[in-house]
C-alpha cells in the first residue's frame, strides 16, 4: 500500500512493482548507513533543544538508533521488501523497536538534505583513507627512488629513445604528481566538509534548528548557507570524480611505462611473482596483469566521471530524482582509486630493475645532445651545433657505428671547434651529471628532489 511509504499519504493508488524496483537504490546506498545514523542522532540532539522532542523521546531515539548502527555493523540488519533507500531501511528499523516515536525523527527534515548529508559524511571519511593511500604511494616512491639512485636508464620521448636518465629521476617525476594529487585533494576536502543538514526539502527547516550547532556535532567545519544549494548541489561529486580520473591518469600512465619495461625485447624491470599472473596455455608467459588492471580500471573511473557529468548537466534548480545517481558513480570510483593506490605502492616497491640491462639499452646516439653541447662550450652558436651534431649522427648511421667510434678527423670535418677532449662526452654518467640544475637528473639534483619530498611528506597531517 502506498500509506506505507514514508511518502504515502497523498496516494490512493498501490506503485507498480517494476517502478519499485526501478525507484529502489537501498542496494547501492546501504553503504551509508553510519553517515546515516550519525546525521540522525545529531538530528534528534537539535530537535530536542528546540523543544520538538522530550528528554525522554531524544533518549529513546539516539539509543533506537545505536541498536539499528549495531545490527548493521555485525551483519545481523535485515533489508525487507519496502526499503526504498538506506533512510527508509533505517526508519524502518527503529519504528519496529521504538513504536510511533520513531516517527518523531523526521520531523522538520527532508531526505533531500538527509542524503546530502549523509553523502558528504561517506566522501568525507573516503577521502581520508584515499589521502593515507596516495601518501603511502608518494613514500614508496621517493624510497626507490633513494635506494636506486645510481642506475642510469634512456629516457624518452615519444617513446623514442631520447637522453639518459637516473631511474630515480623517472620515479620521482611521478612521485611530484602525486603529489600535487594530494594537495588538491586537500582542498576538494574543504569544499566537501560543508554541512547541508537542516535545509530541508529546499526552502530551509520550519522549526529553526541550530544548523552551526549540527554541524559542529557531525565534524563539519562550515554549513551550505542556501537551503536550495544545501539540497541540490553536487559539485563536490564532479569534483571528486575528476580528482579520481586524475589521478588514475597518472597511475595509468606509469602503468604503462612499467608495461613496456617489463617486456622481453626491454627487460629493464621484472615484476614480482606477488603481482603477476600466468597464461592457461603458455607456460613461459608472465603477464603483468596488476599493471594492466590499473592501465584498464583508469577508463573505469574516467566513466563514472563522465557519466555523472551527463546526469548533472541538465537537471534544474533544487533537487531531482536524477541525483540518486551521484552515488554509484563516485562508490565504484572510490573503491578502485582505493584498491589501485594500494596495489601500485606494493608493485613499485617489490619490482626488480636490472641495471645491467639499463646499461646496455643506452646507446651513443643518446648522447648526441651532449656533443652538440660540447661545441657551444667551445662558443660555437647552439643553431650550428645542433644541425653539426645531427651530420654527426648520420655519418655514424651511414657507416654502422657508434658515434664514438667517429674519429676526431671525422667530427673537425664537421666543425673545427672539435678537439681530442670531445673523447669525454662519451659517458653517461657524465651526461646526466652535466644536468645540475633544479630538478635535473644529476645525482645532487635527484637527491634535492629527495629532500624536498620528504620535507613535504613530514610536513603532512591527515585530514
Amino acid at each position: 500500500m502506498a500509506t506505507k511509504k514514508l511518502w504515502g499519504g497523498r496516494f490512493t493508488g498501490a506503485t507498480d512493482p517494476l517502478m519499485e524496483a526501478f525507484n529502489e537504490s537501498i542496494h547501492f546506498d546501504k553503504l551509508l548507513y553510519k553517515a546515516d545514523i550519525q546525521g540522525s542522532i545529531a538530528y534528534v540532539n537539535a530537535t530536542h533543544k528546540v523543544g520538538i522532542l522530550s528528554d525522554d523521546e531524544a533518549l529513546q531515539l539516539k539509543q533506537g538508533l545505536a541498536q539499528v548502527l549495531e545490527e548493521w555493523s555485525n551483519n545481523s540488519f535485515q533489508i525487507k521488501s519496502g526499503d526504498e533507500d538506506i533512510h527508509t531501511a533505517n526508519e524502518r528499523r527503529l519504528g519496529e523497536l521504538l513504536g510511533p516515536v520513531a516517527g518523531k525523527l523526521h520531523t522538520g527534515r527532508s531526505r533531500n538534505d538527509q542524503v546530502a548529508t549523509d553523502f558528504r559524511l561517506w566522501l568525507r571519511e573516503e577521502i581520508r583513507l584515499l589521502q593515507k593511500y596516495l601518501l603511502e604511494l608518494v613514500y614508496v616512491l621517493v624510497e626507490r627512488a633513494k635506494a636506486d639512485i645510481d642506475i642510469i636508464i634512456p629516457g624518452y620521448t615519444h617513446l623514442q629513445r631520447a637522453q639518459p636518465i637516473r631511474w630515480s629521476h623517472l620515479l620521482l617525476s611521478y612521485a611530484f604528481l602525486f603529489q600535487a594529487d594530494q594537495d588538491r585533494l586537500v582542498q576538494l576536502f574543504a569544499r566537501v566538509n560543508s554541512c547541508p543538514l537542516g535545509s530541508g526539502a529546499l526552502a530551509g527547516n520550519p522549526f529553526n534548528v541550530n544548523r552551526e550547532e549540527i554541524a559542529s556535532e557531525l565534524g563539519f567545519t562550515s554549513i551550505i548557507q542556501n537551503s536550495i544549494t544545501g539540497v541540490s548541489d553536487r559539485d563536490f561529486v564532479a569534483e571528486f570524480l575528476f580528482w579520481a580520473s586524475l589521478v588514475m591518469t597518472h597511475v595509468s600512465r606509469f602503468a604503462e611505462d612499467l608495461i613496456v619495461y617489463s617486456t622481453i625485447e626491454f627487460g629493464l624491470i621484472t615484476l614480482a611473482d606477488a603481482y603477476s599472473t600466468g597464461s592457461s596455455i603458455m607456460p613461459q608467459k608472465k603477464n603483468p596483469d596488476s599493471l594492466e588492471l590499473l592501465r584498464g580500471k583508469c577508463g573505469r573511473v574516467f566513466g563514472n566521471m563522465a557519466g555523472f557529468m551527463m546526469t548533472y548537466k541538465g537537471i534544474p534548480s533544487s533537487y531531482n530524482k536524477d541525483l540518486q545517481e551521484d552515488k554509484e558513480p563516485v562508490f565504484d570510483s572510490a573503491s578502485n582509486l582505493s584498491s589501485s593506490l594500494q596495489i601500485f605502492a606494493q608493485v613499485i616497491a617489490t619490482l626488480t630493475i636490472h641495471p645491467k640491462k639499463a646499461a646496455g639499452l643506452l646507446s651513443d646516439d643518446m648522447l648526441a645532445t651532449d656533443l652538440a653541447d660540447y661545441l657551444v662550450r667551445k662558443r660555437v652558436p647552439f643553431r650550428e651545433t645542433h644541425h653539426v651534431s645531427g651530420r654527426a649522427v648520420q655519418l655514424a648511421e651511414s657507416r654502422n657505428c657508434q658515434l664514438r667510434d667517429l674519429s676526431l678527423e671525422d667530427l673537425k670535418a664537421l666543425n673545427p671547434a672539435f678537439e681530442a677532449d670531445v673523447a669525454d662526452v662519451w659517458n653517461f654518467e657524465t651526461c646526466v651529471e652535466n644536468r645540475q640544475s633544479t630538478g635535473g637528473t644529476s645525482r645532487s639534483a635527484v637527491l634535492a628532489q629527495i629532500d624536498v619530498l620528504n620535507s613535504w611528506i613530514a610536513s603532512q597531517t591527515l585530514i
